[in-house]
């Protein structure tokens, strides 16, 4: 890997852990921060705050991150059939996923299970461990993405909201 792509998938990794943590700038739910970094548009990730919303569903940065691959690497052809090149990277990012988050005592990536055992789910450490966590999603969807000769820019935060503007 040059080290061009090195620097590239740490500023996906730091612009999504800036995003979600929202002490530079205002925070954003998981899915979003994913999607932001990504260039892809945001109003369908709202829908995986809190794990779909209910804590029910799985973790919104992994599934973001399953979003992100299929939006870059899928045929655009709704009935076209699954490509080789998002098969393969579908089950290398899951692979790693299952390798690099840390689950503890959680039986699965539901976010219910994974936060239960950070606290309160508004308190800092669950945030610290989400924060974390999706910071470890765009890492991998990063390296998955430059691995398939595909990442795309990782463009900077604007400045308007560095300075706590509107986005």
């Amino acid at each position: 890997m040059t080290e061009e792509l090195r620097l590239r998938i740490q500023a996906a990794r730091e612009k999504t852990f800036m995003l979600y943590e929202g002490k530079q700038v205002a925070h954003r739910s998981c899915g979003i921060a994913l999607a932001e970094t990504f260039n892809r548009a945001t109003p369908a990730y709202q829908s995986l705050r809190r794990g779909g919303i209910t804590g029910c569903g799985e973790c919104g940065a992994v599934k973001a991150g399953e979003l992100i691959l299929g939006e870059i690497l899928g045929d655009p052809d709704p009935a076209g059939p699954v490509t080789d090149e998002l098969r393969s990277a579908m089950q290398l990012f899951q692979r790693r996923i299952t390798e690099r988050v840390d689950r503890g005592d959680s039986p699965d990536l539901v976010c219910n299970h994974l936060t239960a055992q950070h606290g309160d789910f508004l308190g800092e450490r669950r945030k610290a461990f989400c924060t974390n966590l999706a910071a470890i999603v765009s890492e991998t969807v990063a390296e998955v993405l430059a691995e398939c000769d595909r990442l795309p820019e990782i463009t900077p935060i604007p400045r308007a909201d560095a300075d706590g503007g509107s986005r």
